[in-house]
């Protein structure tokens, strides 16, 4: 197959993770409640362990390839600092379509990120579409339940919309595929950039938020952590 083909076929079912955990939301409420609540929150956990992977094992080693030090740093805390800005903006609007470009907004720099991938040959390609693919079903399960619960759509325009985000991912896919192809500092910095992103998601949900004026400062801080870990093990290695 060729790597053209590959960037198709593996972004398409990185995106078709998204109406299958819509689809796995369908279904009936699990009986006692509380096994309800342990489930969903089970599933949204492993979805956690997923992005975190794909930060220490993909985004991160590969995207530190290239780039400067100096490079890094603003790669990843601009990744940080742009989801916090979108995570404000957001939750001030207060609307379902709110939750459908959160649920976007880790997925497209991915699928970015993944065509560029192919494009320099990459053998980490399927594995990053498999943790993508991973992450995005208890992600869609939990943005479906959401939406639903708060009346704004019906569960068959839900999963119409999941549907609809499938082929978005082969098209930003090609993109990455085509256009950054001859960036490779380029595609590192997507890379750092989703990173720092994907931290922040993954804190703002764990963190707690009792009594903070400022909810997104601990979520930034993790990322600014992580970055502070990865500068001294680069300092060490360089």
């Amino acid at each position: 197959m060729s790597d053209f083909l590959k960037v198709i076929v593996f972004t398409t079912l990185a995106g078709a993770a998204m109406p299958l955990g819509g689809a796995l939301a369908c279904v009936e409420r699990i009986r006692p409640r509380w096994l309800e609540r342990e489930v969903r929150h089970g599933i949204m956990a492993f979805g956690g362990g997923v992005l975190f992977s794909a930060v220490a094992l993909v985004l991160v080693p590969e995207g530190v390839k290239g780039l400067p030090l100096i490079g890094v740093i603003g790669s990843m805390m601009g990744g940080g600092v742009a989801f916090c800005v979108l995570d404000i903006l957001l939750n001030r609007a207060k609307t379902s379509a709110a939750q459908l470009v959160a649920m976007l907004s880790d997925f497209l720099p991915e699928a970015l990120a993944l065509g560029a991938l192919f494009a320099h040959g990459g053998g980490l390609g399927p594995f990053l579409a498999l943790l993508i693919a991973l992450q995005s079903v208890p992600e869609a399960f939990n943005a479906y339940r959401e939406l639903a619960a708060s009346g704004q759509m019906r569960g068959k325009v839900i999963l119409a919309i999941f549907v609809g985000f499938v082929p978005i991912g082969p098209l930003v896919g090609l993109a990455g595929f085509f256009w950054l192809s001859s960036y490779p500092a380029v595609v590192h910095a997507i890379m750092l950039f989703s990173a720092g992103g994907i931290l922040y998601l993954m804190f703002e949900d764990i963190a707690p938020k009792a009594h903070l004026e400022c909810d997104w400062a601990p979520p930034l801080g993790a990322v600014a952590g992580f970055l502070f870990g990865l500068i001294g093990q680069l300092l060490i290695t360089s």
